[in-house]
């Protein structure tokens, strides 16, 4: 992937675990992000996440930033987004980001008024999810509260 990819980590809630400020082995991301190395080996594969740096004997190194795009990416699957969603929301943070206004690299206006758009519309969808997830989560536990006072009664 082009671009910084510094936006997920300004994300709230986008880290787990304190920050390290030092590169990081895959198996010390896999622990922090809880996801298991072919997962995130996969995620490689399909541009949403890469290692920062490599260390003089050749093998990955992470960031904190990476770390925090794993989580953001973590995240969005239990809500029900697709990796091309996930990619999509990436971008458009990354664009964000990389946005240095009163420079020749900022973003034409119309183009940051959709980015931010479109990232307000994945942010909504994800309010609404959580919503029904709620819901959800309040009947099962009425349903396992009904089974536990039958096993009372």
């Amino acid at each position: 992937m082009t671009g910084t990819r510094t936006s997920a980590a300004r994300m709230p809630g986008a880290r787990t675990g304190a920050a390290t400020g030092r590169p990081m082995q895959l198996a010390e991301v896999a622990a922090r992000t809880e996801l298991p190395l072919r997962t995130i080996r996969q995620y490689e594969d399909r541009g949403l996440v890469g290692p920062s740096a490599a260390s003089p004997g050749g093998f990955p190194l992470y960031t904190d930033d990476d770390v925090a795009r794993l989580m953001v990416i973590r995240r969005m699957q239990p809500l029900g987004f697709g990796l091309d969603e996930t990619r999509e929301l990436l971008l458009a943070m990354d664009r964000l980001a990389a946005d240095l206004p009163d420079t020749d690299d900022a973003l034409d206006p119309a183009e940051r008024e959709e980015l931010v758009a479109r990232v307000r519309r994945y942010e909504q969808a994800a309010a609404a999810r959580v919503a029904e997830l709620r819901l959800e989560l309040a009947r099962a536990e009425e349903f396992a509260t009904s089974l536990r006072s039958r096993l009372t009664a």
